[in-house]
């Protein structure tokens, strides 16, 4: 991945931006950007450097490969013309985790969604009484593993549930837990996070995260676990593991998004 930095340049291509960052990766034949503000602290080797959402992001599709390593080549030479200093890959461009305020009422958190696959036919098949006793084991078990990751409910969903934490690879653990625990019962569920954005109001979460996530889970098949690029880019370095599953229109969000599946 090549990633550039500009600090402290104003000219008539730069809009107010005290210091920005721009990165480009290639995959096969398709483009992925990045490009935003960005706090940085330090010098040196000591340098970090931090993404102020929201950043954008976009994905060029080129058909051929031959073709997206002249779109990479030629966005290179552009970004180098304005003045932006290439980072080596040993310097990465963060995001910062736990629900770090990000303006008088925003917060930073991931986002998990997990509701029950066919739902509906099974509480047909079981009837009212022996489903509501279903489900009531199921939210048991599913507050006891939000409990152990220190995660928070913020809404249920009539078969399902969202909630928060503050760092992703605790969400990313207990949605692998809640799938694991509630096959006990008979039940398969589909999950999916994003990290994000989200407003508290009153007694309640708001938020374009929540809405992501839930698009999110709603392309996962039964007891997969996918999560969106953002949530994978922050646990890139730890054991976690995932597999590419590919790009996704998600339903009412701009462009399309690349997905991960955790892999068990």
């Amino acid at each position: 991945m090549a990633k550039f930095l500009r600090i402290g340049v104003h000219h008539k291509n730069v809009s107010g931006y005290t210091s920005k960052a721009w990165s480009i990766r290639r995959v096969g034949s398709t483009v992925l950007l990045k490009w935003g503000a960005v706090d940085v602290e330090g010098t040196g080797r000591s340098r970090r450097i931090y993404w102020i959402p929201p950043f954008q992001h976009k994905t060029v599709r080129c058909r051929t490969q031959a073709r997206a390593l002249e779109y990479v080549k030629k966005a290179i030479a552009k970004r180098v013309n304005h003045r932006y200093e290439r980072l080596t890959e040993s310097v990465p461009i963060r995001q910062r985790l736990a629900r770090q305020k990000l303006d008088a009422d925003r917060m930073l958190a991931t986002m998990l969604i997990v509701d029950i696959v066919r739902s509906t036919e099974k509480a047909a098949r079981m009837g009212d009484h022996r489903w509501t006793n279903v489900m009531n084991h199921y939210y048991a078990a599913v507050r006891h593993e939000l409990r152990s990751a220190r995660g928070k409910e913020v809404v249920t969903t009539g078969d399902g549930m969202v909630a928060r934490f503050a760092a992703p690879d605790g969400a990313i653990r207990c949605a692998a837990a809640i799938r694991d625990a509630v096959r006990t019962l008979g039940l398969e569920v589909r999950a999916g996070l994003h990290t994000g954005e989200y407003k508290q109001i009153g007694d309640e979460v708001v938020g374009l995260a929540i809405h992501i996530g839930a698009r999110v889970a709603a392309k996962a098949a039964a007891n997969e676990v996918l999560v969106s690029s953002s949530v994978r880019e922050l646990v890139a370095k730890s054991a976690i593991r995932f597999r590419d599953h590919g790009l996704h229109r998600l339903k009412g969000v701009p462009e399309r998004w690349r997905l991960y599946r955790l892999e068990s």
